[in-house]
């Protein structure tokens, strides 16, 4: 088997090579460039309480004074018309091409993608289908469908038959009216007629091998084509992609994209002998994960930090405990004691304090201080005495 059908499957390069291949058929088109512009409007402008918009001139018809030009007006433009000079088209580099069209050989020669994709093939012989090269000498459709028959082929392009059906939307007035699904690939080295005799047959389609295109090997970016190869474009593979051993001879600076693994089979590979003799016994049970806790909150993690911290509370507790004892023996005393004893000790403060503020004759500061003499006279201290 070539090498390229045994490369990696890449759905993702797939997909976006795809996707850039798409856009280089397109058709330009856009809308004409005076359209909704060929009134005569112009805005009222401000001060009679409505919108700037331009507005249709002249009287006489409903017409006039309705909004124009603006994409939100009846009959206006629309908003950002589009151009026949967008970019329609993507520039792919060509290994990356080379790599999906690799990918999608390879998927074409999986059954189980042949048939997740919807080809009939349950009843063919073998995948990849390889035929003589004679069938590249076949120029009428009758012996085409007959060969389509003779290798249980003929399932897939029945089933392409019955999925004839009318498009939906507007592209059935566009002159694509029905819809098909996609047949048989056939893959040639030289054209004897082989072209002219399976081109009108419904879905199949003809390809060189020379010249093969992922829009036909993956139509939609879905990988599975059924292909039916003739021997010598399947010989031919490995002249123009090259193998594992040599690099091709038409396409320069290109080599077959490598598997990361040469067998995925990753239970396969644990389980095997060589593999299981290396590796040590499985333990019994296992360790429980500890969860993280605050110390902040839990004294256990913090006995773990900081184990002084056991000391400082039973010296809390102690002290508590004494400060406890305090407040229960002065509960047990007479409140009343306590406050005539602060009343006594207002007045003996009261009484020392008029005494300093007297004075007598032989003190230096007498005249200075006979006007604090009055404190006495006013009855401060019999005052403080009273209280």
């Amino acid at each position: 088997m070539p090498d390229v059908l045994l490369t990696p499957i890449r759905q993702d390069i797939v997909h976006r090579v795809h996707v850039n291949m798409a856009k280089n058929k397109r058709q330009p088109y856009a809308v004409n460039s005076k359209a909704g512009m060929q009134q005569s409007a112009i805005s009222w402008g401000t001060g009679r309480a409505v919108s700037r918009i331009p507005r249709i001139c002249g009287g006489g018809t409903h017409r006039s004074g309705q909004g124009a030009f603006g994409n939100m007006c009846r009959g206006g433009r629309m908003f950002n018309p589009t151009k026949t000079w967008r970019k329609w088209t993507a520039k792919t580099n060509t290994n990356e091409r080379r790599a999906a069209v690799c990918s999608a050989l390879a998927a074409s020669s999986v059954p189980a993608l042949l048939m997740a994709r919807g080809h009939r093939v349950s009843e063919l012989a073998e995948v990849p289908c390889v035929v003589a090269n004679e069938l590249e000498s076949i120029s009428k459709t009758k012996d085409a469908m007959a060969f389509l028959k003779t290798i249980k082929a003929m399932e897939d392009v029945d089933h392409v038959k019955d999925s004839r059906n009318i498009r939906r939307g507007k592209g059935k007035m566009r002159n694509r009216r029905y819809v098909m699904r996609r047949g048989p690939l056939i893959v040639f080295e030289n054209d004897n007629g082989v072209n002219q005799a399976f081109r009108n047959i419904p879905g199949v389609e003809i390809a060189c091998v020379d010249r093969l295109n992922l829009l036909v090997l993956a139509p939609g970016g879905h990988l599975g084509r059924f292909i039916i190869w003739t021997q010598g474009a399947f010989e031919k593979l490995d002249t123009v992609f090259g193998s594992y051993a040599a690099g091709s001879d038409v396409k320069k600076t290109f080599n077959l994209p490598r598997p990361s693994m040469s067998n995925a089979d990753v239970a396969r590979i644990i389980n095997s002998d060589e593999i299981q003799s290396k590796v040590r016994s499985a333990k019994s049970g296992f360790a429980k994960p500890t969860r993280k806790r605050n110390p902040l909150v839990n004294l256990g993690s913090m006995l773990k930090l900081n184990p002084y911290v056991a000391q400082m509370k039973r010296a809390e507790t102690a002290l508590m405990l004494v400060n406890a004892g305090k407040k229960r023996r002065l509960a047990a005393k007479d409140p009343k004691d306590g406050k005539k004893k602060a009343s006594l000790g207002k007045v003996q403060a009261g009484s020392k304090f008029a005494e300093t503020l007297q004075g007598t004759p032989e003190t230096p500061c007498a005249s200075f201080l006979d006007s604090y003499n009055k404190v006495e006279e006013t009855g401060f201290g019999k005052k403080t005495g009273k209280k």
